[in-house]
């Protein structure tokens, strides 16, 4: 690793740990430092910053809560693995956000079977209760790694044409626009999250217990019909949801004075 003198500046009220967590954080987001590389050791950052030993780890300890280093005892500190994302500000499928940002989709189908529906979905599905529904597990593999279990339910209508499908490689929504001429409108999203189960940590190749982030999304028609209930379940270390919002700010009402 190169040691050359990197120029703080001193008399910055910016801490001299914190002007170090951001140089190297810019060289970790600029593919400077590349995904699971090991960084310069404490005693080489030392050299290149001309600084104390406790203000270099007080700058690792930073990067390393923001998820951007790990470290393994005995070796030092590496890049962490950038996660995939996914915004939520429009309604778009797994592999049609992904696949825009050059990443490779292919889903290993799990299940595909007509049930009695539960009370949960036919709740949500506005069915009866025992009606019989669609079951779709599938494994999302983000290039060619695990990275989702989706437990998606629908109208055995829909289910009946979502059998001639391609399921491996494309996505649930572009399916049921293009080839079941359902237009699809909006979708009521809940995220939390849970502890996997063996199977799920199966599936997913992670440990039991490991975290995961949940998604409860119902999805309706243009008409407002619920058309697909689904949980999808992701792997917390490898994929994030994101989204923005704005602050709406209401135009403050003046009273108004009635005059007499």
């Amino acid at each position: 690793m190169p040691t050359r003198r990197l120029k703080l500046e001193p008399d910055s009220p910016v801490p001299l740990y914190t002007q170090i967590k951001d140089m190297l954080r810019t060289g970790i987001l600029d593919g400077h430092y590349a995904p699971l590389s090991r960084m310069p050791s404490e005693s080489e950052l030392q050299a290149m910053f001309d600084v104390s030993r406790i203000t270099i780890r007080q700058a690792l300890g930073d990067l390393q809560k923001e998820g951007l280093i790990f470290k393994v005892h005995g070796k030092g500190s590496f890049v962490s693995q950038p996660k995939a994302f996914q915004n939520v500000t429009s309604l778009q499928g797994f592999a049609e956000a992904m696949s825009r940002q050059g990443h490779e989709i292919v889903n290993r189908v799990a299940h595909f079977r007509f049930v009695p529906a539960p009370a949960n979905v036919a709740l949500r599905l506005d069915v009866a209760e025992g009606e019989t529904v669609t079951e779709i597990h599938r494994v999302r593999l983000l290039n060619r790694a695990p990275v989702s279990y989706e437990i998606t339910y629908l109208p055995e209508v829909l289910g009946r044409q979502l059998q001639r499908a391609d399921l491996v490689t494309r996505d649930i929504f572009l399916i049921l626009e293009n080839d079941c001429a359902v237009p699809l409108g909006s979708a009521d999203l809940s995220i939390d999250a849970v502890q996997a189960d063996a199977a799920l940590a199966g599936a997913l190749s992670t440990t039991e217990g490991a975290p995961l982030l949940r998604i409860e999304r119902l999805t309706h028609d243009r008409h407002g019909r619920p058309i697909d209930f689904e949980f999808l379940y992701f792997r917390g270390d490898t994929f994030q949801y994101r989204l923005r919002v704005d602050r709406e700010r209401a135009a403050a009402a003046k009273p108004s004075r009635t005059r007499r």
